[in-house]
């Protein structure tokens, strides 16, 4: 991955936010809340060369003789979490359910492996070259959590309370918000994607699910009564903007509900909404292959698929919106 900079936006009282210039696969909002009695991150960067550069950029804002002693991480999903090797003594803290998403997602060897032997002539193949070719992985060790929780937990740095909250299966089965309160901010990780008018972002994707938790998520955002929401990906939002985001989740879940009662295929039912056109600012709609088929999992009471299979659907739906091959919805 060369060098792509990012914006730090410095939140005011030690708190800061690293955001990648970019949208799309892989580039992930990073908090640092740092003090002169210590320091952590909130999530990471996807591979050792982006979280070198986020590790140097926030060692420029810490105090003398301070360095990253905890990492906490919103959900196991790689993008968020295995950067946190570039950190090697820091304690990392995820939910007790992350565990479970951590033996559902390739190990970084085990993608990097699939991504550099995968056949660019096949639609799979093609499709992760092109999103996630430019990470490297190669050298990258899984990463092992070294606190669990449940609920909630409340630390403290330099006086200024961390409140951790654990949430049901949303994005991912093992998710958290962190709220600093006397910063008035949030971090929500994605269970809410960013976007605003001068700055889209792309269509969320969500793994777990079901929709309602991924909306009962952003409303507990909501009741933290936080002015700045730092989302997983995107720009950063104020209630206005999780309000709209909760809308979206709204129609999607509506539209995936309609089609389901229809009988309609997930597959064909992604490819409905993505017909309609609803957001055209945003990016990668092909990701609606995710979370449309992880809605009709909840409604079909089916196991969870497998990621390279939901993959496989999500790069057929790319190649077909490239083509101009999905057609205006019907239902």
């Amino acid at each position: 991955m060369p060098n792509i900079g990012g914006d730090i936006v410095d939140l005011g009282q030690g708190l800061y936010v690293w955001q990648p210039p970019e949208r799309g696969w892989g580039l992930a909002n990073c908090g640092l809340l740092a003090s002169p009695k210590g320091a952590l991150w909130i999530d990471t960067p996807y591979d050792r060369a982006l979280a070198g550069q986020f590790l140097a950029a926030s060692e420029e804002r810490l105090p003398e003789g301070v360095s990253i002693d905890r990492v906490i991480v919103t959900h196991a999903n790689g993008d968020h979490f295995w950067g946190a090797g570039v950190v090697p003594d820091a304690e990392i803290i995820v939910t007790r359910g992350a565990r479970e998403h951590i033996h559902f997602e390739p190990t970084p060897q085990q993608q990097h492996s699939l991504i550099a032997s995968g056949d660019p002539k096949t639609p799979l193949g093609a499709y992760l070259a092109r999103h996630f070719g430019p990470f490297d992985w190669s050298d990258t060790e899984p990463v092992v959590p070294t606190t669990y929780f449940t609920g909630e937990l409340e630390l403290t740095l330099d006086g200024h309370p961390v409140r951790i909250t654990a949430l049901p299966p949303a994005h991912t089965t093992g998710d958290l918000i962190v709220h600093l309160p006397d910063h008035g901010t949030v971090f929500t990780g994605d269970v809410i994607f960013g976007s605003t008018p001068e700055r889209p972002g792309d269509h969320p994707c969500h793994w777990a699910g079901p929709l309602a938790h991924v909306i009962e998520a952003c409303e507990r955002v909501l009741a933290t009564g936080a002015k700045t929401v730092v989302p997983g990906h995107g720009p950063l939002l104020g209630p206005a903007g999780v309000r709209d985001h909760i809308d979206y989740l709204g129609h999607v879940r509506t539209r995936a509900h309609a089609c389901h009662a229809a009988g309609i295929p997930a597959t064909e039912a992604a490819r409905r909404i993505v017909a309609e056109g609803r957001h055209p600012d945003l990016g990668l709609p092909e990701r609606l292959a995710v979370t449309v088929g992880t809605e009709y999992r909840h409604l079909n009471g089916s196991e969870q698929t497998g990621v390279f299979e939901v993959m496989s659907e999500v790069a057929s739906l790319a190649q077909d919106i490239e083509r101009g091959l999905v057609g205006p919805a019907r239902t």
